[in-house]
């Protein structure tokens, strides 16, 4: 092999070490983070205009990981929240089937998919956030590198397969380098910035790299949510029959 040949051979060989497939980069993040059930109880902050704080609790189970998962997510505090949930049901091919269970009226209703872009119970969560979806529902781009808390990151662009699906034009994801975790998601809608996730206090959980606080601010309405993950927990034994409509109604 001649010189010119082998320094050819040697720089395609290196290329994939400098400019990884977005694709690839999301699915291990996805694959690191992978986990049979979920459990946490969740602590929010409610921050609006004048700083104004309001709190809630939640407690969330989890069976399954991203395009083939269930959530549930039951309010326990304060009382005039106490006892409302929200079922999830995440699809690998298409947006979730929710639905949410209100004592005080003792009915649930289906979430259509146009209401997914509404606030959930006044956090700067919308519906549409509390979804995971399967790595595939989205066409990706590497833009290049970023550092986020003084972590050097990828940033990769992830546009809606199916643009009806989402309220978010496309979504901008820091995820970090050495451990795989996103730290950040910037949501557009068009070209206009209009929710941004930060997640910080990243903890090795049971082998898992998890970020355990996590910040979103809605932009367009000068407030934030922040969330805390407390007795966080991965692999709890769960049942399926635990995830259901009727499963929803339960008073816990």
């Amino acid at each position: 092999m001649n010189r010119s040949l082998a320094i050819a051979v040697s720089l395609v060989a290196a290329a994939p070490l400098f400019a990884q497939d977005a694709r690839q980069i999301v699915a291990e993040s996805q694959k690191r983070a992978r986990a049979n059930s979920q459990r946490y109880e969740g602590v929010l902050e409610v921050v609006g205009a004048g700083n104004k704080i309001s709190k809630k609790s939640w407690v969330s189970d989890r069976i399954g990981a991203f395009g083939n998962s269930k959530v549930i997510i039951r309010f326990t505090a304060p009382a005039d929240v106490k006892g409302v949930a929200l079922l999830v049901v995440n699809h690998p091919d298409r947006a979730s089937d929710q639905w949410m269970w209100t004592p005080a009226i003792n009915r649930e209703r289906r979430i259509a998919l146009q209401d997914r872009s509404t606030r959930f119970f006044a956090t700067d969560f919308s519906f549409e956030d509390l979804e995971e979806r399967d790595v595939d529902q989205f066409d990706y781009k590497l833009l290049g590198e970023e550092a986020v808390d003084g972590a050097a990151c990828w940033k990769i662009e992830a546009r809606p397969r199916e643009s009806k699906s989402s309220q978010y034009t496309l979504t901008r994801i820091f995820i970090r380098k050495d451990n795989y975790v996103p730290v950040q998601y910037e949501s557009y809608i068009k070209d206009q910035v209009v929710r941004r996730l930060h997640e910080t206090d990243i903890a090795n959980v049971q082998g898992i790299w998890t970020a355990r606080t996590l910040e979103m601010t809605d932009l367009r309405r000068n407030s934030r949510t922040i969330l805390r993950f407390e007795k966080l927990q991965y692999n709890v034994p769960m049942k399926e029959d635990d995830f259901t409509v009727q499963a929803l109604r339960r008073e816990q």
